[in-house]
C-alpha cells in the first residue's frame, strides 16, 4: 500500500469518493485475493486500476494480465486506465464505469 496517491488516482478518487458517482459505494487500496488493487465498489464486483508509464512494459503487462485473470477468476470485473486517461478527460471514465456497471445490472 502506498500513503500517497498519484495524481490520477486523487483526480478520480475525487469523482468516486463518497458516493459521488451514482450512489455507489467505492473504496481504495481494497486487498482482494492477495493484491491492493486501487479502487473497489464490492455491491457490483468492480475494480478500477490506474496505470502509469511502469505499466507500459511487457513484462510488468504480463503481470497486470495474470492479475486480471486471478482477479476475475474470483468474479470481479476490471477495469484498468492509463493516468493519462484520467487526467484528460475524468468525466469520460466515469461515464465509462457507469456505463460497466449498468451492462452487469442487466445481464
Amino acid at each position: 500500500m502506498r500513503s500517497a496517491m498519484t495524481e490520477a488516482e486523487v483526480k478520480l478518487w475525487n469523482e468516486l469518493r463518497a458516493h459521488r458517482l451514482m450512489g455507489l459505494d467505492f473504496r481504495r487500496q481494497v486487498p482482494i485475493a492477495g493484491y491492493i488493487v486501487d479502487f473497489a465498489c464490492a455491491e457490483h464486483r468492480l475494480i478500477v486500476g490506474i496505470d502509469g508509464s511502469q505499466h507500459a512494459g511487457a513484462e510488468e503487462a504480463d503481470c497486470d494480465r495474470r492479475r486480471t485473470q486471478r482477479l476475475e477468476a474470483r468474479g470481479w470485473t476490471v477495469l484498468r486506465f492509463w493516468n493519462d486517461d484520467v487526467l484528460r478527460d475524468v468525466n469520460d471514465v466515469c461515464e465509462h464505469i457507469v456505463r460497466v456497471i449498468g451492462k452487469g445490472a442487466t445481464e
